[in-house]
């Protein structure tokens, strides 16, 4: 007997457990990273009809891993991947700077199409001040920016960036994004870590000038310099809520703003490079003043790291949320190393299981897309049949929108195909950008709150049930989503019976 009840205690410990980590509302995304060909394409100059069967296979697996977003590159280094009248198409994409890719489409517009099919958030990241991938050689044309406008040009450690000091290169990196803005239906801007270059010792970057001509009211360059990040992130962000009040700025900084030796409001780390001191990104500052709607911070360290470990920086991170939303980015390229602390999933996992007990709302990202091709199916089989095992709503945002849908009429039709539901919206209001299913079997509690519940997410006001033959009895609801996620009350229940 004695056995017996630690087993049912065990037991009973794990379910809990079991339901405690699986939260309706959680961000579940991952990078797909372009430059150099990381993620997507997998080779430059492919045939188009071969590059939009690699998206679609890229997004499908990572739907299948329970993501409802993406964070894919769109402009890697002063080049896009989508129609541009103001930068040239990026040779990641056609193996030419310039060329258009053949047959021709617009990328991001079949991008945008293909995730928003799948329910998916679809977040256009851009590196803002990276100008060449290599100093040497600049195979843009004439009329790119970095031939027009050479003053605007830094050349560091083999690559060339955007000189963020001059007022003139942080309105041209505006403009380039608020293009995307208003011509394409993304859900977010994201933006790297990539403000200034990561330091390299005894290599001074060539802002001298800048700071001379800019710089007077400041004694010191590093506050200078943190400063032209400052007004780059308030005003873009205030461009983006003037032109689509709904459009998210997310930021994903280095996972260390600060160590402690160097400010007692810092982390308990000794990173050998910080956001704030070599990066020039003051984060919290921006969390503070409202002018972004999540971090992202890249916390790519396991448990216990000497230097930076993941626990430490969760811990530290969490306090920094001043009412807006933190996710974490996790390294899965680490396990690709075959490192001590990466062989098998443990690590990955033990992260999530850290976010969702810690953070709330929870969410991370993968970094990258294609490290999954690398590790093996351990992974993925534990995201796909028990960590993310169920259907998770991206956080809403409530600051940007509170009000919800109206409430869909639901009504349900059995059949020998099974159970056929069709709802009606509420005509006086704004047209829903997701419904969501929930069913309930054999007069069980009806609880919205439980995850396991929702059968489905779609932007149908209709949707097939084939298993309900399989249960005597099945409760539908349904309710309406805008597309910040905020969601309407429920519908009218709706049951069907099988004798």
């Amino acid at each position: 007997m004695r056995y017996l009840s630690l087993f049912l205690l065990f037991y009973f410990t794990c379910i809990t457990s079991l339901f405690a980590q699986k939260p309706k509302r959680e961000f579940r995304a991952a990078w797909i990273a372009t430059v150099a060909n990381i993620d997507w394409p997998s080779k430059p100059g492919m045939p188009s009809i071969a590059q939009q069967e690699e998206f679609i296979k890229r997004l499908d697996q990572l739907k299948a891993l329970g993501c409802n977003a993406v964070i894919v590159q769109v402009r890697p280094a002063a080049d896009a991947l989508y129609t541009s009248q103001i930068e040239p198409w990026s040779r990641y994409l056609t193996g030419r700077q310039g060329t258009p890719p053949f047959p021709y489409y617009d990328p991001l517009l079949f991008m945008i199409e293909e995730t928003h099919k799948r329910n998916m958030e679809f977040h256009a990241w851009f590196n803002p001040f990276r100008a060449l991938m290599d100093s040497h050689k600049n195979m843009n044309p004439m009329s790119h920016v970095t031939r027009q406008h050479p003053e605007w040009i830094i050349n560091y450690d083999g690559k060339s960036y955007f000189d963020a000091g001059q007022p003139e290169v942080r309105d041209y990196v505006i403009q380039v994004i608020m293009d995307v803005v208003k011509r394409y239906d993304i859900d977010a801007v994201h933006i790297d870590d990539y403000f200034y270059p990561y330091r390299v010792a005894g290599l001074e970057y060539g802002d001298r000038r800048s700071f001379s001509k800019y710089g007077q009211s400041f004694s010191n360059k590093d506050d200078w310099r943190r400063n032209n990040v400052d007004l780059f992130i308030s005003a873009l962000n205030k461009d983006i809520k003037k032109t689509k009040p709904y459009v998210k700025l997310g930021i994903s900084p280095f996972g260390v703003w600060r160590n402690i030796n160097k400010d007692t409001t810092g982390s308990a780390t000794h990173a050998g490079q910080t956001s704030y001191d070599d990066l020039y990104a003051d984060v919290v500052l921006w969390m503070q003043k409202g002018w972004i709607d999540y971090l992202l911070p890249q916390l790519y360290w396991e448990h216990n790291n000497h230097a930076a470990a993941f626990d430490v920086l969760l811990q530290w991170w969490e306090t920094k949320r001043f009412g807006r939303h933190i996710y974490y980015g996790l390294g899965v390229y680490r396990m690709s190393e075959q490192g001590k602390h990466w062989t098998g999933p443990r690590e990955i996992l033990s992260q999530i299981k850290d976010i969702r007990e810690t953070g709330t709302p929870s969410g991370f990202s993968f970094y990258s897309t294609s490290s999954f091709d690398k590790i093996g199916n351990a992974l993925r089989d534990s995201l796909r049949y028990n960590y993310n095992a169920t259907i998770a709503l991206p956080p809403a945002m409530k600051w940007l929108d509170s009000i919800p849908p109206a409430a869909p009429v639901l009504t349900a039709i059995p059949s020998y195909d099974g159970t056929l539901l069709q709802w009606q919206e509420n005509k006086r209001s704004e047209k829903p950008a997701h419904y969501v299913v929930y069913r309930f079997i054999n007069d069980e509690p009806i609880n919205l709150d439980k995850a396991e519940k929702i059968l489905a997410v779609v932007n149908k006001d209709e949707f097939l049930d084939a298993a309900a033959n399989r249960y005597k009895k099945c409760t539908y609801i349904i309710t309406a989503t805008d597309r910040l996620w905020n969601e309407s009350k429920p519908s009218n229940m709706a049951s069907t019976t099988n004798k």
